[in-house]
């Protein structure tokens, strides 16, 4: 089962992914957290992809195609993957396409999570990331027992420099000129599936798995 994870920032993908892994038993592949171990290398990409990411702009595509090529021609990808972040314009989505080509396989579902951009901001704006063990909380929807200290490890939690506000709105207009176009160019192909992403997250879990039981039958 090989698919994509597309909305916009902060529309849960990343959530939705953690519980399609477990169900589906694929690895979950996040260009997000590919940036973010390039940036921690300290490499001059690193230092490039950490400029780009705290403008709320997107790392080139160039850039991206290599990492996610390199991802998924691994061994754990032989039976699929479930892509969140990737790809983020036509010109990507066409790359991808040519990947897999090459590899004798194609994309079978693209799950569109739709939410708003004061959802968006409302969700970013109040996540909160242990910078110790990385583990994630939301002030609102998932709050630690103690006042932005980490439940894990004892950490202060932080927020991340593309999480506060003028940088989400700014990820959100970027994605609503580049990465919504990929809508149509995926509708066209027949493999889109449309889910209300400001829903709960569990009715949200529950319409992804029955449209995916539906491609894998």
């Amino acid at each position: 089962m090989r698919i994509v994870l597309l909305g916009a920032p902060g529309a849960g993908k990343g959530t939705l992914a953690r519980d399609l892994v477990e169900l589906f038993s694929v690895p979950h592949i996040s260009t997000g957290d590919m940036f973010r171990e390039a940036v921690a290398s300290g490499s001059e990409l690193g230092k490039q992809v950490q400029h780009i990411l705290s403008s709320g702009a997107l790392v080139p595509d160039e850039i991206v195609n290599r990492l996610v090529r390199d991802r998924i021609s691994k061994p754990d990808c032989k039976d699929g993957f479930i892509l969140d972040g990737y790809p983020r314009t036509v010109q990507q989505a066409s790359a991808l396409d040519e990947m897999l080509k090459n590899m004798g396989h194609k994309l079978d579902a693209v799950l569109y999570l739709k939410v708003s951009e004061d959802v968006v901001v409302k969700r970013l704006t109040n996540r909160r990331v242990c910078p110790k063990c990385g583990k994630i909380y939301n002030l609102l929807s998932m709050p630690p027992k103690k006042d932005e200290i980490c439940d894990d490890c004892g950490t202060k939690l932080v927020q991340r420099d593309d999480d506060k506000e003028d940088v989400v709105r700014n990820r959100f207009r970027v994605y609503t000129e580049t990465t919504a176009p990929l809508i149509n160019y995926y509708k066209e192909r027949g493999i889109l599936v449309e889910i209300d992403a400001e829903a709960d997250h569990r009715n949200t879990v529950q319409k992804a798995v029955e449209a995916l039981k539906k491609v894998i039958a």
